[in-house]
C-alpha cells in the first residue's frame, strides 16, 4: 500500500497550478480552506469529490486525506487553521459560498507576509467572521462502495450525458431499479436523480472552464434542453453558465 504523504502543517499561501495539474493525496494535522480564484478546483477524498468554481471554497478538516485537481489554470489560495480552531464546526469536507468580500479577504490573507502583526490578526479575524456567515453548498459527489453502484457510476462518469433510466442501466450492471434506488439512498445518502445531477453539474463546470459553448455543455451533460440546464445551473451557483468565469 502506498504511504500517504503527511504534511503536519497546512500552509497558508498562494500557488499556481497548470490546467490538468494536481496535488497528490496527502493529509494535514490542521484544517484547511482551499479556494481557486481562477479555474475550477476539485478536491477528492475516499468519500467522494467536491468541486468549487471561483464563487466557492472548500473546507478540508484536519486529518482528511485529500488530493487536488485543476480544471483550467488555477490560482490556488490556501488558508491553514490549527485543529483546535474550527470556526465552522464542520468535520467533513464542505463547499462554502464565497461572497465578493470573503474572496478579497482570502486573496489578501494568502498573499500577505505571514507575521504576528496586529494588522494581519485583524484581517484573519474578519476572514473567520465571514467564513462563519458563509452558506454551505451541496456540491458533493459521493463515491460508492457497493460494487454494483461503482459499476453503474463508472458508466455515467465516462458519459455524463447518458440519459438511460435507472432500470435500463440496471440491466447493464445486473440489478433491478428498486435495488439500485435503495443502494443509492443507503450508500450515498441521495437518490439516483440527485447523484446524476451532481455529476452533470461537476462535468459542466469543467466544460465551461474549457470554454465549451453553453448549448454544447447542456447537450454533453444530458440536459433535455439548454434552458433546463441554465435553470439548474443558476439555482445551484447563483449565476448563469454564460456568465461563468472561464479558466
Amino acid at each position: 500500500m502506498t504511504e500517504i504523504r503527511h504534511d503536519p502543517v497546512a500552509p497558508t499561501r498562494t500557488q499556481w497550478l497548470a490546467a490538468g495539474g494536481s496535488i497528490d493525496a496527502h493529509r494535514h494535522d490542521d484544517h484547511q480552506i482551499v479556494y481557486a480564484g481562477r479555474g475550477v478546483l476539485a478536491v477528492t477524498t475516499g468519500e467522494g469529490s467536491w468541486v468549487a468554481p471561483g464563487t466557492r471554497a472548500i473546507w478540508v478538516p484536519a486529518g482528511t486525506v485529500h488530493a487536488h485537481r485543476a480544471y483550467g489554470e488555477l490560482d490556488l489560495h490556501l488558508v491553514g487553521l490549527p485543529a483546535r480552531e474550527n470556526p465552522l464546526g464542520l468535520h467533513a469536507p464542505t463547499v462554502l459560498a464565497v461572497s465578493p468580500l470573503l474572496r478579497e479577504l482570502i486573496v489578501a490573507y494568502t498573499r500577505a507576509d505571514s507575521d504576528d502583526s496586529p494588522e494581519r490578526a485583524r484581517l484573519r479575524a474578519v476572514l473567520l467572521d465571514q467564513l462563519r456567515a458563509s452558506p454551505q453548498q451541496p456540491l458533493h459527489l459521493p463515491a460508492p462502495t457497493a460494487p454494483v453502484l461503482t459499476a453503474l457510476c463508472d458508466i455515467l462518469r465516462a458519459d455524463p450525458g447518458d440519459s438511460r433510466t435507472l432500470a435500463e442501466l440496471g440491466r447493464e450492471v445486473g440489478a433491478s431499479d428498486r435495488t439500485l434506488s435503495r443502494r443509492f439512498r443507503d450508500d450515498l445518502g441521495m437518490t439516483f436523480p440527485q447523484w446524476r445531477t451532481q455529476l452533470r453539474l461537476h462535468h459542466a463546470l469543467v466544460l465551461l472552464t474549457e470554454r465549451t459553448p453553453v448549448t454544447a455543455v447542456a447537450h454533453r451533460c444530458g440536459w433535455s434542453s439548454t434552458s433546463a440546464f441554465i435553470d439548474v445551473f443558476r439555482r445551484t451557483f447563483g449565476h448563469t453558465p454564460g456568465s461563468h468565469p472561464t479558466g
